[in-house]
């Protein structure tokens, strides 16, 4: 089989390519935070030498209430994507949800995200494999890590084999996730990179009654224990002010920790590769 290589911006993607980070708020809320969190990337990325990817979503259609945040939608949210990807040169994704969104995103972004509630979408997968964009799918809390071969071969099917796998946790009934650490192992024999989701792991899904709760101190140690599992890359939204978040603010890690998590998984990363 094949194994995916490609690249997101400059950075090198593969499965013998070095670390790398995916990290920004989940959900869009102003040009200015966002701003003011990829320029605290552009910092973080140049300390630790790990690239990074600035991911923000411009609608959250999967919220628990129907009051809560979703975000500035389409038009709005890719403008402001694409002043993050012109002032500090990062480059960006976000999800999408609906395959007519596909090509319009990806005239904007980088790397298009298939959320993983809809990671088994046909024409939502077949839509974004057509636009030649690299692809990051979000293994479903509700399917096993071998069924992620039937959504890989959906978009190889489309001639598109630029391809990430997200780990981000299994449901365990009463508002639990469990990560299971060899399932990083299993998607990685596709043949394609496989990230690992630090804060989506740490959720409590419909915790509050009309809100998802969390653990966001947790997110440090799942991220060290899959760099150590073999994980290629980190999914981690951060927040300059995690608790005013507008999204996840039970699972968005502060972006004050993020330094020193990416020097130790660093160091993981280098010494279970030699």
């Amino acid at each position: 089989m094949k194994n995916s290589f490609f690249t997101i911006g400059n950075i090198e993607i593969g499965l013998d390519c070095p670390l790398f980070v995916m990290a920004g708020p989940c959900v869009i809320e102003t040009e200015k935070i966002c701003l003011d969190i990829a320029g605290r990337l552009v910092e973080i990325a140049a300390a630790v030498e790990v690239p990074i990817i600035f991911k923000a979503s411009f609608d959250k259609a999967n919220r628990s209430s129907i009051s809560s945040f979703r975000g500035p939608g389409l038009d709005k949210g890719l403008e402001i994507l694409s002043a993050v990807r012109k002032k500090t040169g990062l480059a960006v994704m976000t999800d999408i949800h609906e395959p007519a969104q596909a090509s319009i995103a990806a005239g904007i972004v980088d790397c298009l995200q298939i959320p993983a509630f809809l990671c088994r979408q046909t024409d939502l997968l077949t839509a974004c494999a057509k636009t030649g964009k690299p692809i990051n799918i979000k293994k479903g809390q509700f399917i096993s890590p071998d069924e992620m071969k039937n959504a890989v071969d959906k978009v190889r099917a489309s001639d598109n084999d630029k391809i990430m796998l997200t780990e981000r946790g299994t449901f365990f009934g009463y508002n639990r996730l469990v990560n299971d650490m060899t399932g990083i192992e299993t998607m990685k024999k596709l043949g394609v990179p496989v990230v690992f989701d630090a804060t989506h792991s740490t959720q409590q899904p419909g915790g509050l009654g009309n809100a998802t709760a969390g653990r966001s101190e947790m997110a440090p140690i799942l991220a060290r224990a899959a760099i150590a599992a073999g994980a290629n890359g980190l999914f981690i939204e951060v927040h300059t002010d995690p608790k005013k978040a507008k999204s996840d603010a039970a699972t968005v890690m502060p972006i004050d920790w993020l330094e020193d998590l990416l020097r130790v998984c660093k160091q993981i990363f280098s010494i279970i590769r030699k």
